[in-house]
């Protein structure tokens, strides 16, 4: 994890402040086990376009989740869209192409590296408009993030998914077709 903070202060302006930077290096974090359960829950990321750690809800919803008995809560916006999940990217599965959620999100790496082998492949998704009411539309959905490519999800605010080894396969494979980067 690398941190960036500002000298002289985050509450205090320069014209050119002077960054900052703090490397965090900690062993591999092993993904939880699948499928999970999410819980869904009204809340919206702040700045969703840009990754950083001024979220605290994300962590008091996911310990709310736990004491409710879900493995996590994904997130519906105040227009009742699904977002995204604490830590996760959400992508869903009809049988034949991935759906996306369309609401201010943060497009994770992981996300994006689907996106693009998935396109490569022929593969077919679209960006839409995900409700409640939408999950029973859905055949199975995962959760994405750095830690996995995919984890299959049973079920999102008590609505059951089937269990898709399929977009779970699909996704691990999409994810292994990204070539490395020399750095």
């Amino acid at each position: 994890m690398v941190y960036i903070s500002s000298t002289p202060g985050e509450f205090r302006f320069a014209a050119q402040p002077d960054l900052n930077v703090l490397v965090k290096i900690a062993d591999p974090v092993t993904p939880p086990p699948t499928p999970l359960a999410l819980d869904l829950v009204q809340h919206e990321r702040h700045v969703a376009l840009v990754k950083h750690v001024g979220e605290v809800s994300k962590t008091l919803l996911l310990r709310h989740a736990k004491e409710r008995g879900f493995d996590d809560a994904a997130f519906m916006d105040r227009s009742g869209r699904l977002s995204e999940a604490t830590i996760w990217n959400l992508a869903f599965w009809d049988g034949t192409g991935v759906t996306w959620p369309k609401a201010d999100i943060l497009h994770g790496v992981t996300m994006q590296i689907l996106q693009r082998q998935l396109r490569a492949q022929g593969v077919v998704q679209e960006t839409r408009q995900m409700t409640a009411a939408s999950i029973a539309e859905a055949t199975s959905a995962a959760v994405l993030n750095s830690w996995s490519p995919g984890i299959g999800v049973r079920s999102i605010g008590g609505q059951r998914l089937a269990a898709s080894l399929e977009l779970v396969s699909l996704l691990h494979d999409a994810y292994q077709r990204e070539p490395l980067e020399c750095i």
